[in-house]
C-alpha cells in the first residue's frame, strides 16, 4: 500500500444525491437562507454594538454568538452552494483541512460560549445583588477570550492528528462539506485513534457544558418560582427562555450526531441532520432572540426610527 500511495491534493464532495433540477431549486433556496443568517446575526451584532442599552454582559456574549454563527455559515455554506451547480467541483486538500479545522474551531467557541451565557442568566437571577460585581466587564472578556483559545486549541489538536494520515484511495467525500468524521473514512490508514478522539472531545464539550447548563437552569427555575412579582416573573422567563431555545437545538442536534450510533443508515440521515446544525441553527438563532426578546425587539425600533429620523 505504501509504495503505491499518491498525494492527494483534491476531495470531491458528494453532498446531496439529487436530481439537477432539484439542486438549482436547492441553491435558491439555501442561498436565500444563508442571505437571511448573514442578514439577521449582522443585525444582532450591530444592535448589541450601536444600542448603550444592549451594552450589557448578556448582549456581549450575544454578539460573539452571533460572530460564531456567521463564521459558522461562511465556513461550509458557499462551498455547498458552488456543489449545487457543480458537483464535480473538487476542493483541494488545504481547503478541505481548513474548512474541518475551522467547523470544529466554531463549533467549541459555541458549546462554550453557551454555557458563558447560561452562568450569566444564572447570576442575573440567583444572585441580582451582586450580578455588577461578578460579571464585570473584566470577567466577561475573559470568559470569551478563554471560549475562543479553548475552541481553536481543541480543534488544533483534531488537525495535527489529521493531516498526518495517507490519503491513497478514494477521493469522495460523502458530504456536503468537509466533516471530519467524513474525511477520516477515505484516509488508507488506521484511524481508530482519531474516532475516539472525536467522540472523546465530543463528550467533553457536549455532555459536560450540557449538564452544568441543565443544573444553572434547575437553580434559575426554582429561583423564578420564588419571584413574587408576576411582571417580574414573566421578565425573567422570557430573558431565560429564548437561551434555552438555542440550547436545545444546538446541544441537541451535536449529542445525537457525535455521541449517538454510528452505524448503518444513522451515517446518512445525521448528514441530514448536521446540515441542520450548521445551517439552520445559524439562521434560527436571531430569529429565537428577536421573537422571544423585549430588549432586542425595543432597540430594533429604535434604530429604525433613528434611521428615519433626518
Amino acid at each position: 500500500m505504501v509504495g503505491n500511495q499518491t498525494m492527494v491534493t483534491e476531495f470531491l464532495l458528494l453532498g446531496f444525491p439529487l436530481g439537477p433540477k432539484m439542486q438549482v431549486l436547492l441553491f435558491g433556496l439555501f442561498s436565500l437562507f444563508y442571505a437571511f443568517t448573514l442578514l439577521g446575526n449582522g443585525a444582532i451584532l450591530a444592535l448589541s454594538c450601536l444600542d448603550p442599552r444592549l451594552h450589557t454582559p448578556m448582549y456581549f456574549f450575544l454578539s460573539h454568538l452571533a460572530i460564531v454563527d456567521i463564521a459558522y455559515a461562511c465556513n461550509t455554506v458557499p462551498q455547498m452552494l458552488l456543489n449545487l451547480l457543480d458537483p464535480a467541483l473538487p476542493i483541494s486538500f488545504g481547503g478541505c483541512m481548513t474548512q474541518t479545522f475551522l467547523f470544529l474551531t466554531f463549533a467549541h467557541t459555541e458549546c462554550l460560549l453557551l454555557v458563558m451565557m447560561s452562568y450569566d442568566r444564572y447570576v442575573a437571577i440567583c444572585q441580582p445583588l451582586r450580578y455588577s460585581a461578578i460579571m464585570g466587564w473584566r470577567i466577561c472578556i475573559g470568559l470569551v477570550v478563554t471560549s475562543w483559545i479553548l475552541g481553536v486549541s481543541l480543534a488544533l489538536v483534531h488537525l495535527i492528528l489529521l493531516l498526518p494520515l495517507p490519503f491513497c484511495g478514494s477521493q469522495k467525500v460523502n458530504h456536503f462539506f468537509c466533516e471530519i468524521l467524513a474525511v477520516l473514512k477515505v484516509a488508507c490508514a488506521d484511524t481508530h485513534i482519531n474516532e475516539v478522539l472525536v467522540l472523546a472531545g465530543a463528550a467533553s464539550v457536549l455532555v459536560g457544558p450540557f449538564s452544568s447548563i441543565v443544573v444553572s437552569y434547575a437553580h434559575i427555575l426554582g429561583a423564578i418560582l420564588k419571584i413574587q412579582s408576576g411582571e417580574g416573573r414573566q421578565k425573567a422567563f422570557s430573558t431565560c427562555s429564548s437561551h434555552l431555545c438555542v440550547v436545545g437545538l444546538f446541544y441537541g442536534t451535536a449529542i445525537v450526531m457525535y455521541i449517538g450510533p454510528q452505524h448503518g443508515d444513522s451515517k446518512e440521515q445525521k448528514k441530514y441532520l448536521l446540515l441542520f446544525h450548521s445551517f439552520f441553527n445559524p439562521m434560527l438563532n436571531p430569529l429565537i432572540y428577536s421573537l422571544r426578546n423585549k430588549e432586542v425587539k425595543c432597540a430594533l425600533k429604535r434604530m429604525l426610527i433613528k434611521e428615519r429620523t433626518p
